[in-house]
């Protein structure tokens, strides 16, 4: 599909946050894939990766009179400027990273940078494949007030055969990057759908 029906003229901006830190990540994979299909395959929808590993550890002591620290200040300037976020979110102890509820922590300070916005979840990893992580972001997502697609869902089983990935956390599976796809179509359709009409 080179373009969605109905599409605006100028793309939608979405913010990608990776859950995990770790250079050769699964996840961070799947963001760089969805990257390149926000490049190749799909018309009006742009990218972003957003870095949280420079923000620091959650301290209202850090705030000066609703200024933050300058790596929490730019990182929620990107957020804010995005019309959705992609959230690429492992699962630790049946929940989300402690980077990433960080950081969701950090854009929620007031004014909350994530309000009104559209949003979906990819997940990878053994077991089901990161679903308790993601249902338990929608329940984050609700004080949020961030709009998150329900279909489709996206558990990518990492360990079982065909390999998914390659050495350096490329997504290698075709399948995989097709359901990835409809979930870029899907957020991109439902952004559109919630935004204002001119």
């Amino acid at each position: 599909m080179a373009a969605l029906a109905g599409a605006s003229s100028s793309p939608i901006k979405v913010a990608a946050l990776c859950g995990s830190l770790r250079k050769a990540s699964y996840h961070r994979g799947l963001i760089r894939s969805a990257i390149e299909l926000s490049k190749d395959a799909i018309e009006g929808i742009e990218i972003e990766y957003i870095d949280i590993s420079p923000l620091p550890m959650l301290n209202t002591d850090l705030e000066d009179k609703g200024t933050y620290p300058t790596e929490v200040d730019a990182f929620r300037r990107k957020i804010l400027a995005a019309d959705s976020i992609l959230f690429a979110s492992p699962e630790y102890n049946y929940s989300l990273t402690a980077p990433l509820k960080n950081a969701i922590d950090w854009a929620s300070r007031p004014p909350n940078v994530f309000a009104g916005k559209t949003a979906a979840i990819v997940s990878t990893g053994g077991s089901v494949g990161g679903a308790r992580a993601q249902y338990h972001l929608r329940q984050v997502g609700v004080f949020l007030d961030l709009h998150f697609i329900n279909k489709p869902e996206f558990f990518l089983k990492a360990f079982e055969p065909p390999p998914k990935f390659n050495s350096d956390g490329d997504l290698i599976d075709e399948d995989a990057k097709n359901k990835l796809k409809q979930i870029l179509l899907s957020l991109q359709a439902f952004t559109l759908r919630l935004q204002p009409k001119c």
